[in-house]
């Protein structure tokens, strides 16, 4: 499956080899690279070979697919001789989500005690009615979209 996008995209030229990349791994629906500018050496890209911008325009097939070689991937890092003591899945969806590429790519970043890749938020406990009415806004959005849930306003853990 192969639908490179227009030759204003890094990752469809190197996808079609016309830009170089260092590739461990490679199928008929994706490629893995290695990230040029890297938070910690090691870290890779996973790529689709078909152009989407972003995560809602690609087919969950191929989302399915990415996802399972960044599992793999992380699983590699683990075991490969470059310094992981953990991993993070990064994913950047939009431009406010900090996605720089647009051609959809998931981040497999290897990590290390020390290492410089933070991730800061203002972290802060949400009130359940809150939570409550988030929840009801997603399930609304997933009828929408045609799928159903058993999940209600009241499915949540017993207090201990």
């Amino acid at each position: 499956m192969s639908d490179p996008g227009g030759s204003d995209c890094v990752f469809c030229a190197i996808i079609r080899g016309e830009a170089e990349a260092s590739v461990p791994y490679a199928d008929d629906r994706v490629m893995v690279i290695m990230d040029i500018a890297p938070v910690t050496p090691g870290h890779l890209l996973v790529i689709p070979r078909v152009h989407a911008v972003g995560l809602e325009d690609l087919d969950e097939e191929t989302s399915t697919h990415v996802w399972t070689l960044g599992h793999r991937m992380a699983r590699a890092l683990r075991r490969s001789d470059l310094r992981c003591d953990g991993v993070n899945l990064f994913l950047a969806d939009g431009e406010v989500a900090f996605q720089e590429v647009f051609h959809f790519h998931l981040h497999v970043i290897p990590r290390f005690e020390g290492d410089s890749f933070r991730i800061t938020a203002n972290w802060k406990t949400r009130p359940r009615s809150l939570l409550d009415q988030e929840s009801k806004s997603v399930r609304s959005a997933l009828a929408n979209l045609g799928f159903t849930t058993a999940a209600t306003a009241t499915n949540r853990a017993a207090p201990t």
